[in-house]
């Protein structure tokens, strides 16, 4: 019997899903919650030691419902993402901004509330933001603005909820279905334009950034970080 359950709000696809799949090959009992049944659907075949949830990350009730099913928490990993965000300040549509400021920091939010009464004690919290927060990269200031609300949230709660841990994880350029709104010519050219620059010299993937969640989540010693896995983004100019 697993010594640890992980609940992975975000974890159908992307980075949540190899986050559930790292911590499942620790042992782990990992839940995952997300709005598309579809999603749910396909993974119960593919990774059937993964428990689906049909939950949307800003319902606080939808979660709560989650959470009580569970029980006990001592991995809530929030991997909560939208793709509604860029764009030139100028004209940005600030409808869609606030839809996006819903999708991820208030449903981070929602989240966090929702599962606080079912953490373990000695349990964590671990966020995803990205590294648009410090970065500056054109057309990225309103979802350098979510992320950054995201980020900011981890100093004052690793304080106030200890000895729960919480830390977030903060990628950069990251090859995960996040990007599917642009043709596969145009993605890959420009995951290759963005390789060049990065000091690693090579766009993660989903994996790369898992491994990352995973410690965060595992790790007894941390907390109050917000770990950069971003290859070197942020010592570059990507403009």
């Amino acid at each position: 019997m697993s010594k640890h359950t992980a609940l992975i709000v975000g974890g159908t696809s992307g980075i949540g899903l190899a986050t559930a799949r790292r911590l499942n090959d620790r042992g782990a009992t990992v839940h995952i919650g997300g709005r598309s049944k579809e999603r749910l659907d396909t993974i119960a075949t593919t990774d059937p030691a993964l428990i689906g949830h049909q939950a949307d990350g800003g319902d606080r009730d939808a979660i709560t419902a989650v959470a009580e099913t569970i029980g006990t928490i001592d991995w809530l990993v929030i991997t909560l993402s939208g793709n509604e965000g860029p764009g030139p300040i100028a004209e940005l549509d600030l409808d869609m901004l606030r839809r996006a400021f819903d999708a991820k920091f208030w449903g981070h939010i929602t989240t966090i509330q929702a599962v606080l009464p079912y953490l373990a004690p000695t349990g964590s919290i671990t966020l995803l933001g990205a590294i648009t927060a410090r970065a500056a990269m054109p057309g990225t200031a309103g979802i350098a603005a979510i992320n950054g609300a995201v980020e900011a949230l981890v100093k004052p709660l690793a304080v106030e909820l200890a000895p729960i841990r919480v830390n977030g994880v903060s990628p950069g350029f990251v090859d995960t279905p996040w990007w599917n709104a642009l043709p596969e010519d145009a993605r890959r050219d420009y995951f290759a334009q963005a390789a060049q620059a990065l000091p690693a010299r090579r766009v993660a993937t989903a994996e790369d950034i898992a491994d990352v969640v995973a410690m965060a989540a595992t790790n007894a010693n941390i907390t109050g970080t917000v770990i950069e896995a971003d290859g070197g983004a942020r010592l570059v100019s990507m403009a």
